[in-house]
């Protein structure tokens, strides 16, 4: 079965965003992780902010296909795509799909991502290497395609990769997490460097606390949500929209002069830690 559903053929009736600003009019995005969660937010964000998007996801089809639908209720253009980004062949996938479909390619998101919960001395190396591979693995190779294809088409781009705050905070558990998002962040600042004199952008965002399916099992434990929301001056947990809206700038002509920068969304949550 072909992995890549068909646009949808709504005319796109206004590019402006939820602003009325056109920051991101026409412009081409594919973000991964997009059925759910942060990517799904960044995506209907996108295309209120007028860009036209790849959306991707692996295993059950109906979250890509309701961010689709409110891709197009947006009034934009997006195509679904079933890609693992730890696999060559799907990362080309999302490349061939965003300029078959839209003629172009301007934005990446990298936001699939995962965690895997283990004491140190107990991780097993096959979980170290799915969860570095779809959290660091996948990041880099699908982004060394995305500028590639910039490249061959003489245009310039940005990038966004979605880190955490535990980058720089300690999460006792999750080693292979924290190990992951930290190579994120150095990343980003190294191909800053690279991609500069290209006219490429590449800014990191790392979330705290955010209301997403990764964190049903956190949501749901009222002991530990009581301790976590004292941690957080803001007193709440972030909301997808909080993520989406700096993406959205980030991505925007507008940011254009920003690279290599990282951008905490936590309400304050990394200047006030401590464990219990």
């Amino acid at each position: 079965m072909d992995k890549i559903q068909p646009v949808s053929s709504k005319t796109k009736s206004d590019s402006r965003g939820s602003t009325g600003m056109a920051s991101l009019a026409n412009k081409v995005a594919i973000i991964t992780g997009s059925g759910q969660g942060i990517g799904q937010g960044i995506a209907e964000r996108f295309a209120r902010d007028g860009a036209k998007v790849v959306v991707d996801y692996i295993g059950d089809p109906s979250g890509a296909q309701a961010t689709l639908k409110a891709i197009e209720a947006a009034g934009s253009q997006g195509v679904i795509v079933d890609a693992d980004i730890t696999k060559a062949d799907d990362r080309q996938k999302l490349i061939e799909a965003a300029v078959s479909s839209f003629g172009t390619l301007d934005i990446l998101v990298n936001n699939a991502g995962m965690e895997k919960k283990a004491d140190f001395w107990e991780v097993a190396e096959e979980d170290y290497d799915k969860v570095m591979g779809i959290n660091l693995k996948g990041p880099f190779f699908l982004t060394q395609l995305f500028v590639n294809k910039l490249r061959e088409l003489k245009r310039k781009g940005n990038i966004i990769n979605i880190s955490s705050v535990h980058e720089d905070m300690v999460f006792p558990g999750f080693s292979t997490y924290c190990l992951s998002k930290g190579a994120l962040r150095m990343f980003t600042r190294d191909l800053a460097v690279e991609l500069g004199p290209l006219g490429i952008t590449i800014n990191n965002v790392a979330p705290g606390a955010i209301e997403t399916p990764i964190n049903k099992n956190l949501m749901a434990n009222k002991a530990e949500m009581s301790a976590l929301i004292n941690n957080i001056p803001l007193g709440r947990m972030g909301s997808v929209n909080d993520v989406a809206s700096l993406v959205s700038f980030l991505a925007s002509d507008d940011a254009a002069y920003i690279t290599g920068s990282t951008y905490v969304v936590d309400g304050g949550l990394l200047r006030n830690y401590h464990e219990q």
